[in-house]
């Protein structure tokens, strides 16, 4: 149990520079790494994905407060925005985790990989959307928050590479685009995870120190330090070439992809 807690106090180290370097969530590392361990300890083989993608969604909880508390000090989060998205948002998060309870761990795996490669074009290419020449409506605004809710419940991502260049192509200024996505974070992790929870409470088979399909002793490693270290990866961002960084990294995500698909 000691040398599991370590490995998972590394990898939310690993997850925490991740998301200060490229202002990535720490689900693209997560949830993979988190399905090879729980692999490595044995659990059953049609539940790593499941609690690979919950236990990135409750990590995400601490980390998005910690963001959005920032944000919010420099008056960058637009809440207007934010609470016309949350409705969406809340059912979203419901119907991914609901569907992921449906489809099997190869199916989840071959999903998340093809997310993946989409960041790697994006990390390579530096595509960007163009902004948009007209705001979305309240009713756009709530259809999106469902589109942002279920896919980042199925992916067990906090929903910023999803929601930021919506919110940029719907006439928002980048900066505000991931401010209000640093908000939209903490709907999305409270209640994806806790539909995870309650998806996977009678599921047989899980191992000890589980809540439904949440890891605990991943959970705890994870948050305790991930939140230490996204701030120096931030720092050490501003003192780093970063397009030759995001090469590296995007040519280590589209093996990370190959791997989960093959």
């Amino acid at each position: 149990m000691i040398e599991s807690i370590l490995i998972y106090l590394f990898l939310g180290s690993v997850a925490g520079l991740i998301s200060g370097l490229f202002g990535l969530g720490g689900g693209v590392i997560l949830v993979p790494v988190l399905a090879w361990l729980f692999k490595s300890e044995g659990f059953p083989t049609d539940l790593i994905m499941h609690m690979a993608l919950a236990t990135s969604l409750a990590t995400i909880i601490a980390t998005s407060i910690s963001s959005m508390r920032a944000h919010h000090k420099v008056k960058a989060v637009n809440w207007e925005t934010v609470f016309q998205l949350t409705p969406g948002i809340i059912l979203g998060s419901f119907v991914g985790a609901y569907l992921a309870g449906l489809l099997s761990t190869v199916a989840l795996k071959q999903f998340f990989a093809l997310f993946l490669i989409l960041i790697v074009g994006q990390l390579l290419f530096q595509l960007q959307p163009e902004k948009g020449k007209k705001a979305l409506s309240v009713l756009q605004k709530r259809a999106a928050g469902v589109m942002i809710g279920t896919l980042s419940a199925l992916l067990g991502i906090g929903g910023g590479s999803i929601t930021v260049p919506l919110l940029i192509y719907a006439k928002t200024a980048p900066k505000q685009a991931v401010a209000v996505s640093s908000a939209c974070g903490l709907p999305i992790a409270l209640v994806g995870s806790l539909s995870y929870l309650l998806i996977g409470w009678n599921t047989a088979g899980l191992p000890e120190n589980s809540l439904g399909y949440i890891y605990l002793p991943a959970l705890l490693g994870i948050i305790a330090s991930s939140t230490l270290t996204a701030p120096l990866g931030a720092r050490i961002a501003h003192k780093l070439p970063a397009q030759t960084l995001k090469r590296w990294f995007a040519l280590l995500l589209a093996a990370i992809g190959l791997k989960l698909l093959y």
